[in-house]
């Protein structure tokens, strides 16, 4: 039976494998993924919804055990919560990366787990308040990127072909540049205990 591309893809992708995370002469890997998910902002409980984007990487045994690098762009999504229970506010969040996605892809056992993080400074545009816009201006966003961890969850495991789940919890900080709004923005969102979940499928070299 002929082989199909995607299948011939698949079979190089699985026997590589077995050489990432232990071969010091392997050539990097480039390796493309499917991804979607969602974040929960504690302070705020709402949930924000990440459109199918890419995952880029490239896995290179000969700088680690599966050193990871890549990039994940995330589409401007909206988010909507009530400020003290009852004020209504809209807004449109988007991500700017701050720095590549960087991680290693390493064995744990008989498994193989992903341990990463992702940088993005968090930008805040299109607010609304009880349904007044809040000028908040081009360059509201956190002051300092936000670290997301992006790990593959205990007792799981990451496939190289297949993917697997990636989550971590993190914190928000402070944001700036946000007009007279600043200050109530800094009320509400930053603080700590949010996650982020990302499924990632249909790996593919590149």
């Amino acid at each position: 039976m002929k082989k199909t591309p995607r299948l011939l893809a698949a079979a190089g992708a699985a026997a590589a494998l077995a050489l990432v995370p232990t071969s010091a002469n392997a050539a990097p890997l480039d390796i493309d993924y499917d991804a979607t998910g969602h974040t929960v902002i504690a302070s705020t409980g709402s949930t924000i919804e990440i459109a199918p984007t890419t995952l880029s990487t490239t896995v290179d045994s000969a700088g680690g055990p599966g050193s990871l690098t890549g990039t994940l762009p995330l589409a401007p999504s909206s988010v909507e919560f009530k400020a003290l229970g009852f004020a209504p506010i809209k807004a449109t969040v988007s991500y700017d990366e701050a720095a590549p996605v960087t991680g290693q892809l390493v064995r744990d056992g008989a498994l193989t787990r992903v341990e990463s993080t992702a940088s993005y400074y968090i930008k805040l545009s299109n607010v609304r308040v009880a349904g007044i816009p809040a000028f908040v201006g081009n360059n509201c966003r956190t002051a300092e990127p936000v670290q997301i961890p992006a790990n593959t969850p205990a007792g799981e495991t990451f496939n190289i072909v297949s993917g697997g789940t990636l989550a971590g919890e993190f914190s928000i900080g402070d944001f700036q540049n946000c007009r007279l709004t600043t200050g109530m923005i800094n009320l509400l969102i930053p603080g700590d205990g949010n996650t982020a979940e990302i499924e990632v499928s249909n790996g593919r070299i590149r």
